[in-house]
């Protein structure tokens, strides 16, 4: 299940607006074009963003996010014809064959249920051409994240066109072994309405995302250092073999 985040209409509609800066989506988009990608796969790609990136390339994008509400702000903007939408995840696709796909910023972290996990990493195989290659990102447990979420570091007030002012904050929930849960909460200005997201995270392992994709039918090509958090996030390039059964 996604959280309400993405699956409440009222957040699902300000998510863009709260995070204007995506950044952390040039690297993505560069590897799209040395590879050169065709056809792609956004696994988990909420309100669109990164999916219309690539078909603003020209490159033939699938987009696929268990929350219909993200979707639907997906669909609503421009372009979003070229891109073909799906409500579900990866674990039950359609027949594709892309050249890439990508799990972007949070999303391989939200799959916290080893089999789903598991399941996931085995759909992206299936749906890669033999030699495609699967891109996502993981933050380093090492560096313990989740103990900059809080209230007074995360607070701010955004003033959102439509919508009015909207202050919103983060806190840790609970902290047990790699899953580690946090709610957002925000305040409509407007009409003082509140309401709340709940999300967990797994943090991994760089060795147990290895031995993951090694034994889900990957060969791991690289593993990066993300650009706009430097030293603090794995960006594993995972490619399927150009032979062998999936």
């Amino acid at each position: 299940m996604a959280d309400e985040g993405f699956t409440h209409p009222r957040l699902a509609a300000i998510y863009d607006p709260l995070d204007p800066d995506r950044g952390d989506l040039d690297a993505y988009v560069r590897i799209a074009e040395e590879l050169p990608a065709r056809q792609a796969l956004d696994i988990g790609c909420g309100t669109g963003v990164f999916a219309l990136l690539l078909a603003d390339r020209g490159i033939e994008v699938v987009g696929v996010d268990p929350a219909r509400a993200s979707l639907e702000v997906a669909r609503g903007k421009p372009g979003s014809e070229r891109v073909r939408w799906i409500h579900g995840d990866a674990t039950g696709l359609p027949p594709l064959r892309v050249d890439l796909a990508t799990m972007t910023a949070n999303v391989a972290q939200a799959i916290v249920d080893p089999q789903v996990w598991r399941a996931t990493l085995r759909g992206a195989c299936r749906a890669l051409r033999p030699g495609g290659l699967l891109v996502f990102e993981t933050r380093d447990p090492a560096r313990r994240a989740w103990e900059e979420w809080d209230r007074e570091r995360s607070y701010r007030v955004s003033e959102i066109r439509g919508v009015g002012a909207v202050e919103s904050w983060v806190e840790v929930i609970e902290a047990s072994g790699p899953l580690v849960t946090f709610r957002w909460t925000y305040v409509f200005a407007a009409d003082g309405q509140v309401l709340t997201s709940d999300s967990t995270l797994r943090f991994r392992e760089r060795h147990e995302i290895e031995a993951d994709l090694t034994a889900h039918g990957f060969a791991v090509d690289d593993v990066r250092d993300a650009p706009d958090r430097p030293g603090r996030e794995f960006v594993f390039l995972a490619r399927r073999p150009a032979s062998g059964r999936v």
